[in-house]
């Protein structure tokens, strides 16, 4: 409730007290302290002339961290809050893991059955906030009111909104804290910077690899020299030219900085990509003799794991992992294009637009969207990347917030039913030779907690 003044009345305390300052301030942050960055922008103090908030959190239940699409994250979040929470209340030097019994996690989080047994088996109600997830499961005012994208408005320092590609953790807040200010604050100096990173990955790595796939240059190096560093010095000492772009993202695939004048960009062509029968995808529309159906068994005793490796976390490759691991499996559809002749680029949004049913009454629904490398890669020096299934995106939509994440509504046994959600923006270059794929799934464990396929709380679900 008081970053804002908190930061306004910390300037103020700066200026008047530190010697030999210029009278200008920057602020910047990752992660958490990328809130407290945007948070510090509003009715900013006079001497803020330059904010850089970087994979800011924006919004815990719709798309960062906690919750996607109001679907709880049980391993990016129990580990952490568990250290956090005791770190913060016993010992602020000491960081304090919590000891899993073994490093399987997706055999760990199964054989804790429901996530109410959380405090049962484990935390014994120490973790305050982990307590109060468990008593929000929709989107109340609890987690509203810790969304600040509406409050983004009289922004008047320079801003520089910078996040990751294959940022785990808020890709979602960076894309969305820039949209928010082009909203609500008009007039405001405001640029957007994405590269092909993991969470921090800008200044926690040289920014040259990502698991198996390479982005042909130490990007890391590149965004601090040629833009964090021009863009301080621009503000802060009058120091050069600033000759930064409206959005400067790096587009994967094949490995450029591309400079846009807008994001997503306005000169950019809307398509559409249909399911198609024999598991195929096809830029034609359907026509109704082409109208077809595919089905799956769910099973929340045997759900989809999200990563091929052993671990109780989130392991940052993950967001481009091979997804050949899971593609066999029967209760994933997958969907895949014609080899392309020449390169296709997407660059912006992603709609996931699909119509459904289920024999339950509630469902979940994710997509994934790859790129499928030839047999005969040849972009790598090891044959690692031969048929590659290379996630770029993926996504959950919980079928009870279709409609509204404050109200939820049950879905009707056998009705079909449109489900329509955003995917992370992305500006990715599939290159001649490569072919889309679409993988469909109901669970994607246990970077997503499991639902029971049934209209309860979820939270508090029983065994049964």
């Amino acid at each position: 409730v008081d970053e804002s003044t908190d930061t306004y009345d910390t300037i103020e305390w700066l200026v008047n007290n530190i010697p030999n300052n210029n009278g200008k301030v920057g602020l910047w942050g990752i992660s958490y302290p990328g809130f407290y960055a945007a948070m510090g922008a509003i009715d900013a103090h006079p001497a803020l002339k330059a904010v850089s908030p970087q994979a800011p959190i924006a919004d815990w239940f719709l798309g960062d961290d906690v919750h996607h699409n109001g679907a709880f994250c049980p391993a990016a979040n129990f580990g952490f809050f568990y250290a956090f929470e005791l770190t913060k209340t016993e010992n602020f030097l000491h960081w304090q893991e919590f000891e899993f019994p073994t490093n399987d996690g997706y055999q760990f989080f199964l054989d804790m059955g429901p996530i109410k047994n959380t405090n049962r088996k484990y935390f014994k109600n120490k973790i305050k906030f982990w307590k109060k997830i468990l008593k929000h499961g929709t989107y109340d005012e609890f987690w509203q009111s810790r969304n600040n994208l509406a409050s983004l408005k009289n922004v008047n320092p320079a801003v520089m909104v910078v996040g990751g590609w294959f940022d785990a953790e808020n890709a979602y807040g960076a894309l969305q804290t820039y949209q928010a200010i082009e909203k609500n604050s008009p007039g405001s100096s405001n640029i957007l910077i994405m590269g092909p990173w993991y969470h921090g990955g800008w200044v926690r790595s040289d920014g040259n690899y990502l698991g198996n796939i390479s982005f042909g240059s130490k990007t890391g190096e590149f965004y601090v020299k040629n833009i964090e560093l021009p863009f301080f010095n621009y503000f802060l000492k009058n120091k050069g030219e600033l000759e930064l772009p409206e959005a400067y993202v790096f587009e994967t695939g094949s490995n450029q900085w591309k400079e846009y004048k807008n994001w997503p960009p306005k000169n950019s062509l809307q398509k559409n990509i249909y399911l198609s029968g024999n598991k195929t995808l096809t830029f034609n529309s359907p026509q109704n003799e082409d109208i077809f159906y595919d089905e799956y068994i769910s099973d929340p005793t045997n759900p989809v794991p999200f990563t091929s490796e052993i671990t109780t976390g989130v392991p940052k490759p993950y967001m481009v992992e091979d997804q050949r691991f899971v593609a066999g499996r029967t209760d994933v559809l997958v969907y895949e294009s014609e080899v392309f002749k020449t390169d296709i680029t997407i660059a912006g949004p992603i709609i996931a637009d699909l119509f459904v049913s289920t024999t339950g009454t509630d469902s979940d629904w994710i997509v994934k969207l790859i790129d499928v490398f030839p047999d005969n890669s040849t972009e790598s020096e090891s044959e690692v990347l031969s048929g590659y299934q290379m996630l770029l995106r993926g996504e959950i939509m919980r079928g009870k917030f279709r409609n509204s994440y404050e109200h939820p509504e049950p879905m009707e046994a056998g009705k079909i039913t449109n489900i329509r959600f955003s995917l992370n923006d992305l500006c990715h270059s599939f290159k001649k030779g490569h072919k889309i794929m679409v993988q469909i799934q109901s669970s994607w464990f246990p970077l997503f907690d499991r639902n029971p396929q049934k209209f309860v709380n979820i939270y508090w679900a029983k065994e049964r």
